[in-house]
């Protein structure tokens, strides 16, 4: 006898009639009653969150949606010009320039936070745990997520914003406690100050929320997802990708290799 397959899931099915969806009737109890926020929420987390919690969420979302002529941004409106007939295409491009250095640092400032506070055992001095962080990635020679902006010099102006919108909304938790004390204290270490920035703030918020901070890259690329679709948008309506390739490739100079 042939062994049954079974493919279990929580997440969404549907017959002829009805479309279900986290244990909802997708069109009598989601659509136009739960926003995509707090959809995305529940998605991952595999619970409803709060209305503080949403708030909280969405503010990220905002938060990294779009930051300008970003490598991620070039990239998409450059694959638009080469490829108009293939918009996926343009949007992936920019999702995969998501990394270390542009988008991936929410991730990486939440894992970083995360291990810090596992590491510090009962301890919660956050300045005690910041100050102990901060030396040992110094001795190590490793940059600290979430530390420094290429912009930003001073201030980036989206951390204190969404340190205030978890604080009213009674989420303000240990890995943003702790962002905010290597903040205090990094000076004392690195002998100058450097800005906490965004990306590394909504990974210290996510991961507040309990949401996996192994996950938290993916937060980022959706809310890049809607930004990039405004740079292709945009793109359309007053073209710039042609003036970027043209520039690049006009002073580009060519150095034969000597073997």
């Amino acid at each position: 006898m042939a062994e049954e397959l079974s493919f279990p899931t929580g997440l969404g099915t549907s017959t002829p009639e009805t479309i279900s969806l986290l244990g909802q009737d997708l069109a009598a109890d989601l659509m136009g009653q739960v926003g995509f926020g707090e959809l995305a929420f529940w998605l991952v987390a595999g619970r409803r969150p709060t209305a503080g919690e949403v708030r909280v969420f969405e503010a990220v979302l905002v938060a990294l949606a779009d930051h300008g002529f970003t490598p991620t941004a070039i990239a998409a409106r450059l694959t638009y010009l080469s490829a108009p007939d293939s918009l996926q295409g343009a949007m992936a491009a920019g999702l995969l320039g998501g990394g270390s250095r542009f988008l991936g640092v929410t991730e990486d400032c939440g894992q970083f936070l995360a291990a810090t506070l596992v590491g510090a055992g009962v301890e919660r001095d956050y300045d005690v745990i910041a100050l102990e962080a901060v030396r040992q990635a110094k001795a190590s020679k490793r940059f600290i997520p979430g530390l420094g902006h290429p912009v930003h010099k001073d201030l980036d102006p989206r951390t204190p914003v969404l340190i205030r919108i978890a604080t009213e909304e009674g989420v303000y938790g240990p890995h943003l406690r702790l962002f905010e004390a290597i903040g205090r204290v990094h000076p004392e270490v690195l002998g100058k100050r450097l800005p906490l920035n965004g990306a590394g703030v909504c990974g210290a918020a996510l991961a507040d929320l309990g949401l996996p901070t192994d996950l938290l890259r993916g937060f980022a690329l959706l809310a890049r997802a809607a930004g990039l679709l405004g740079q292709i948008a945009e793109e359309r309506r007053n073209p710039i990708a042609m003036d970027i390739y043209r520039t690049v490739d006009r002073n580009a100079v060519y150095e034969p290799r000597k073997d």
